[in-house]
């Protein structure tokens, strides 16, 4: 537990942005896949990295880490059978990935398994339904559509599926990067709106750097070629740009500046559009080569209404923004966030209104008004979600009193977090 400190001035740093969660993790699972070795510098190495590289090891990928770089061996797709239950922790995007890449291992029986959230509050169901249409046996243990899940291996037939994209763009992406392994063609079909679209252009992106096509047709149809096959190699993963939208938000309600480097102005990953939020709220947003720089006087305005459908990881902190923005912000179109590691809706909502924020909770959305002058001090409770803590974390740099109840939570994406959030000026006390 952790009491923040407020800044007694404005924010006046540089600081280098952490490496992409999203694009560590497709990585590790591709080179894994892949024939020999691939040397991934620049990755993310928090809990859910740590719980895909050990999952990794029981299927036989040996990998090493060393400083700045991880080595993976990967096995061509020749993979061992797990001796033991595999354990994902409360790393959701584990768990979808091995539903699909587990089936490509040889004949016998797996179970995937993790922690209560991933038993209770995060299904796969639809997930679970389309790899049965390809063939896959994966059934839910406690036929609750939740972990733990049985799997058994060399089921990957191939074929049509159909699949709901208004869940979990993951979903897709589990099957896209094991259904080259497959025994044929895959084809899958989204029904409804595809959710998280960015992270869909993160996993073909990736697909596409380890030498395999898939053909997109919008984000409705998917065509993957069996037979393909993953090329080990050298690759620098870039910067994370939700991670840094935290310090984007923190200089934007604090007033100041703010240069973040180790940035891709170019990258597919969509949370590089909060910098245009923050731009349209009253900062200045500068874009250089690999960098960005905003400065704030302040005095924020809000956006009105906002579809952040293909934004999910982006929400904390605009909420966090937008409280301290003159007039209604609506965020709309994310009830994809109630199967988060928490419900995000709901949890976002609950601790808003603790340090007065008016807020109306929405089915799939908030509505943020309030008097910034009338915020207060409160004991956030994170609902071990990463991305609560970190956004209320930014909060307490302009509200006193601003107490984090489980701030060991971030260590889920950002180790560092805390660390680069003493580089911008932030301080703050155990308790």
């Amino acid at each position: 537990m952790i009491k923040i400190l407020p800044l007694k001035k404005s924010i006046s740093a540089e600081i280098s942005a952490p490496p992409s969660k999203a694009h560590s993790l497709r990585a590790f699972f591709i080179a894994g896949l892949a024939q020999g070795k691939s040397i991934l510098k620049n990755p993310l190495l928090a809990e859910d990295q740590i719980y895909a590289l050990r999952a990794l090891k029981e299927f036989g990928i040996k990998s090493e880490i060393k400083k700045d770089k991880v080595i993976i061996i990967g096995t061509g797709g020749h993979l061992q059978l797990p001796k033991e239950t595999i354990n994902v922790g409360n790393s959701g995007v584990t768990a979808r990935f091995l539903a699909s890449f587990a089936s490509l291992a040889p004949k016998g029986k797996i179970i995937i398994d993790g922690n209560k959230r991933m038993r209770e509050g995060r299904p796969i169901q639809d997930l679970i339904g389309a790899l049965n249409q390809l063939g896959v046996k994966i059934r839910s243990i406690k036929n609750n559509g939740c972990l733990p899940f049985e799997i058994e291996a060399q089921t990957f037939e191939g074929g049509k599926t159909k699949l709901k994209g208004e869940i979990s763009s993951q979903y897709f992406s589990s099957i896209l990067i094991s259904a080259p392994y497959a025994k044929k063609d895959t084809s899958i079909e989204c029904l409804g709106e595809m959710s998280s679209r960015p992270y869909i252009d993160i996993t073909l992106q990736m697909m596409a750097d380890f030498g395999v096509k898939v053909k997109r047709t919008q984000y409705k149809k998917f065509f993957v070629k069996a037979g393909q096959k993953y090329q080990a190699r050298e690759l620098t993963l870039e910067g994370d740009w939700t991670n840094v939208s935290y310090f984007l938000a923190a200089a934007a309600i604090c007033s100041g500046r703010i240069k973040i480097k180790n940035l891709r102005l170019d990258s597919v990953q969509g949370d590089k559009i909060f910098a245009d939020l923050l731009k349209k709220m009253g900062c200045r947003v500068i874009k250089k080569q690999n960098e960005i720089e905003l400065i704030s006087r302040g005095n924020l305005k809000s956006i009105k209404k906002i579809n952040m459908n293909s934004y999910p990881d982006l929400v904390p902190s605009l909420a966090i923004v937008s409280a301290f923005a003159k007039g209604k912000t609506e965020i709309a179109q994310i009830g994809h966030l109630r199967f988060k590691e928490c419900d995000r809706i709901k949890a976002l909502a609950n601790e808003l209104k603790k340090i007065g924020v008016k807020v109306k909770e929405k089915k799939d959305g908030l509505v943020i008004k309030t008097d910034f002058k009338k915020l207060h001090q409160g004991e956030i409770e994170c609902y071990h979600d990463h991305r609560i803590a970190m956004a209320f974390s930014v909060a307490g740099l302009k509200i006193p009193g601003i107490i984090i109840k489980d701030e060991r939570c971030v260590q889920k994406s950002f180790v560092d977090f805390y660390q680069v959030f003493k580089k911008i000026g932030g301080k703050y006390d155990k308790i």
